[in-house]
Order: structure tokens, then sequence, then C-alpha cells
């Protein structure tokens, strides 16, 4: 029988240095390591991200790039707060007032000063938003259906879903919620001077998806009236959720 002698890695140009003969470094194309990843696969994370921001902003949603989550030792997140309790999900540089529609603005943003940031839409001018716990989000869609209830765009961030709706003012959702018995704490608006992300940022908490993606030519959304007692009665045994503040 032919005597095989062990295959033999010689240390290149690219082996750390201390890394005995033999050893195998691990291959810069593995998956699941952010700092393994190909220069390709930024530049389609970059176009996507450019293309949701030129997306929203055709739809009348004023957006602005948000601070990015920063992994290792650099981060958390690209605000330099070591203590963030969100990373790359919340507004940083330029501000939250600074949103816009303007194309050549948006293109500018997401292709020269903010690659690779999280679209950040803000909420209040021309949509507003109610986000609750996944599970009683997925009642509340499934309850929708039943009745065949007019819904929107709706889309899962963290452990949350958020469901977009017309504008609404502060002082119209407070009336709405005075007349009502109980409101569940787990059930959060998201109106004037706030905020919310689109996908498909990424951020501390993982990637933000769609469940129910923008229709094409369709821009009317429900208002937050139609939709607030089921949204009620399906978050009454869920928990809080996540600490995302969006």
């Amino acid at each position: 029988m032919q005597r095989t002698s062990p295959r033999r890695t010689w240390p290149g140009r690219n082996t750390p240095r201390g890394t005995p003969t033999g050893t195998r470094w691990p291959h810069r194309d593995r998956p699941g390591r952010n700092w393994l990843r190909w220069p390709g696969s930024r530049r389609r994370e970059r176009a996507a991200l450019l293309g949701a921001a030129l997306a929203a902003a055709d739809r009348g949603w004023p957006v602005v790039p948000g601070a990015h989550a920063v992994p290792g030792l650099l981060g958390p997140c690209s605000c330099a707060d070591p203590c963030c309790p969100v990373p790359g999900a919340h507004p940083h540089d330029p501000p939250l007032l600074a949103a816009s529609t303007d194309a050549r603005m948006v293109s500018w943003w997401w292709g020269e000063r903010n690659q690779g940031s999280p679209v950040l839409l803000a909420t209040g001018r021309t949509v507003c938003a109610v986000s609750l716990p996944a599970e009683a989000g997925e009642r509340a869609l499934e309850y929708f259906g039943l009745l065949g209830l007019p819904i929107g765009p709706v889309l899962a961030s963290g452990r949350r879903y958020v469901v977009l709706v017309a504008p609404y003012s502060l002082e119209g959702l407070g009336g709405l919620l005075a007349e009502l018995p109980w409101v569940p704490g787990s059930l959060r608006f998201h109106g004037p001077d706030g905020y919310l992300l689109l996908p498909p940022s990424q951020t501390g908490a993982g990637c933000v998806r769609w469940i129910r993606p923008p229709v094409e030519g369709q821009f009317l959304l429900p208002r937050v009236e139609q939709l607030l007692g089921a949204l009620i009665a399906a978050s009454r045994r869920a928990p809080d959720g996540s600490r995302l503040a969006f």
C-alpha cells in the first residue's frame, strides 16, 4: 500500500505571524463573518439600500441615512456612544429634520456620503405607523384578512411588526386613545417627529424586512382608527417586545 503524507499548507503573505506550518487558515470567502465579505457583496448591499431610499422618496416618504451598526471593538454603533441602546437604529448625521424626498439628495447620501447606512423614514408628514410585538402582529394580519379590511405595507424589525398608516396628529391620536378603556403598553405609535427603519436596513438587532411590501401605484394608507381596535385586541396577551425605539 502506498503511504501518503498529510497535506501541508505553506505560510504565505497573508498568513498571520505565529501560525504553525501545516495549519489551514480560514478562507476569506467563508460566509457568516462580517469581515470576510467580498467587495461585490458590499456593493450589492449598498445598491439595495440606495434603491430602497429612492423608491421611498418616489412614494413621497421623506428619508434620511441613519447611524449604522459597527461590529467588534469599534462598536456597537457609528454614533460613537459605547453604550448605544439601539445600534444602527437611530438618526445621527444628518439629523432627522434633514429627511428629504429629493432624488438628487437621496442619491448623494446613499451613493456618496453615507454609503451602506440604514434607510430612516421620518414619520408624520406623509406616513405614520403603529408597531406591536411580532406574535400580536401575525394575529392582527390574520384578523384583517378574515374581515377583508384594507391594510397598507407592513414590515418586521427585530421582534416587532410595524403597520404603516395615514398621517395623524398627536392631538387626534390622544383624543382617540382617551375614548378607549385600555391600551396595551406593547403598542407603540410613530407619529410626528418620529421615525422607523425601512428594508433592507441592517441594525444591531438584525435585518429589517417587508411582511407586506408596498404595491406599486397604491399610495393610500389606512387610517389608524380603522385598525386600532384589532391591534389592541391582538396585543392583549403579547409582551412588550424588544427595546428598539422605533
